[in-house]
Parts: structure tokens; C-alpha cells; sequence
């Protein structure tokens, strides 16, 4: 399939959760397929924070890393990541739900390390489970992407009502806002900002966000150099280098760290839903990739 026919059959569109959600959630999306029924599109997801999805499809295949792909199911709950996941699907809509750190400390509750870097059924998941009547609300009656949207953030907000806020919801906000402030380039930075020492900032980081201080802060400024090619794939990769980046050859090595390959490999692939996607939640949330959101 053409690149312009790729544009075409592929629409990623975002909405806003209600304020009272803000805080714990980045934003609701709706991917929408249109390709005949044998045709096929592939794309790699970015590392982010941990994310819900539901699909109505039967053709999901994924994989986190350099696993191989294998069939998803029709409710894929993942957690925070830190590698590219690589995904092909046939015609397909699906909703997803990204949770800020704060969100999965009060919407899910498990120790964030442990389910970090892994995609499960969470209709059987012990952690998710609490999300999968929503697989067959969103669904209910014809396609309404307002109507959809508004059942999500319904069903979120009775969850919020029955869960109380975690015991350390200010300091993972705080250590959350310091860790997407530019001046933030040290893990002894980090924890200064937040006021806690080395060692707690490591405890509260691995539960609430599932990496090291150290691998976060790698990661965020890998993806604020990423999300520049996304939103203007024209630019040469030494234009979205991040200030923190010593030189080009610093960044390549984060580069085949997050995304299990080289610069001029993802950049010579198709990017038919993660371009699409970058476009559209830059113009609805201000932020690129879900882990420049602020919280």
C-alpha cells in the first residue's frame, strides 16, 4: 500500500478526559483502520507510561522489543515501557487510555517495576481487571467517537469515586513534574527538586513509574528529540537532538536502546499510525508523545 493510501486509511483522533480526571489520565484516543480485510499495516509504538486499549478487532498482532509478534486480545493492558513495541493490524477501531504515573498509582495500584515493559489479556489480569467491563460499553450500539469518548470518562469517574488517592500522590506528581522540566538532568537534580534523597527517589520511582530515575530521565530526553522527527520527519536527526545530548553519537546509542534499532532503520520505515498520531495529539494535548505530558 502507497504512503498516500497509508494517510488515508489510517485516522488517530484524542479527547480530553473531564478535569476531575486530568490529573490522572493523558488523554482518550481512537484509532480507526480502513483496509480491506486481508491488507495489513505495521507500525513501532514509542516507549511511554502505561496505557489500556480496547479493540474491536481480531487481527492485533504485538510485541514489546525484540520478541516476536504475537495475537493481542481485544482488551491489551500494558504497562510503562521502555523499548519500541512493534504492532500490525488488519481493519481495526480501538480506544486507548494512557495513565500519568499518578493515575496508575490510583487507578491500578500494583507495583509499577513489576508490570513494566509487558503487554497482558487484562480482562485476566489481576491488576487490570477492574477495566474490562468497559470493553463492552465502549462498544455498545453504532461507532460514536463523542458518544465513546463520553462512556470512557463516565466510567473512569465512578472508578475514581471508589478508589481513595495513594499514599504518595504529591510526591509522584512532584517527581513527575521535576522529571519533565528541562533542568532536570541529573538523577541528584531530580531528587533535589522533590526533596528526597537518592535512595526514596529510587524506591517511589520504580513502584509509581517502573524505572529507575536514571533510565527516566534517559528516556524523556530520547523522546523529546523523537517527538520533533514525528511531528517533521523531513529533519535530519542531528536537528531534533535534545539539549542534554553531548553529540549525535550519544543519542544513536539511545536511539538502539528504546527502539531496538538504528536511526536511518526507523526513519526509512512507514509510520502510518504513530505520524498520524503525533499530529493529532500535539493539536489536542500539546505534547507529541504521552510522555511529555505534564502533569
Amino acid at each position: 500500500m502507497s504512503s498516500q493510501r497509508l494517510g488515508e486509511a489510517v485516522r488517530v483522533r484524542f479527547f480530553m478526559p473531564s478535569p476531575a480526571l486530568a490529573p490522572y489520565i493523558t488523554t482518550y484516543y481512537l484509532t480507526e483502520v480502513d483496509i480491506a480485510a486481508d491488507d495489513r499495516i505495521e507500525d513501532w509504538l514509542h516507549p511511554e507510561w502505561a496505557n489500556l486499549r480496547f479493540a474491536h478487532n481480531d487481527s492485533w498482532e504485538a510485541a514489546i522489543g525484540s520478541q516476536p509478534l504475537q495475537p493481542m486480545p481485544h482488551f491489551i493492558a500494558t504497562g510503562p515501557t521502555s523499548q519500541a513495541a512493534r504492532f500490525r493490524t488488519g481493519p481495526m477501531r480501538s480506544w486507548g487510555i494512557g495513565l500519568l504515573p499518578v493515575g496508575w498509582a490510583r487507578l491500578v495500584g500494583s507495583d509499577a517495576a513489576a508490570l513494566a515493559d509487558r503487554s497482558v489479556d487484562g480482562a485476566t489480569s489481576q491488576a487490570y481487571a477492574h477495566f474490562a467491563p468497559l470493553l463492552d460499553t465502549i462498544f455498545a450500539g453504532a461507532p460514536d467517537p463523542a458518544g465513546e469518548a463520553q462512556r470512557i470518562d463516565s466510567f473512569l469517574l465512578q472508578l475514581l469515586d471508589q478508589r481513595p488517592p495513594a499514599e504518595d500522590e504529591i510526591r509522584i506528581k512532584a517527581a513527575h513534574a521535576a522529571l519533565v522540566d528541562l533542568d532536570s538532568g541529573t538523577v541528584s537534580e531530580l531528587a533535589d527538586k522533590i526533596g528526597l534523597s537518592p535512595r526514596s527517589l529510587e524506591r517511589l520511582s520504580l513502584r509509581a513509574f517502573g524505572f529507575s530515575p536514571k533510565l527516566l530521565l534517559r528516556r524523556q530526553r530520547f523522546l523529546r528529540s523523537l517527538a520533533q522527527f514525528l511531528l517533521d520527519p523531513s529533519l535530519s536527526w542531528i536537528k531534533t537532538l535534545d539539549c542534554q545530548y553531548v553529540d549525535q553519537a550519544h543519542f544513536v546509542r539511545d536511539f538502539k536502546r528504546f527502539m531496538t534499532m538504528s536511526p536511518s532503520t526507523y526513519a526509512a520505515l512507514e509510520h502510518p499510525v504513530l505520524g498520524a498520531a503525533a499530529k493529532a495529539r500535539e493539536a489536542a494535548a500539546g505534547a507529541a508523545v504521552q510522555v511529555l505530558h505534564r502533569p
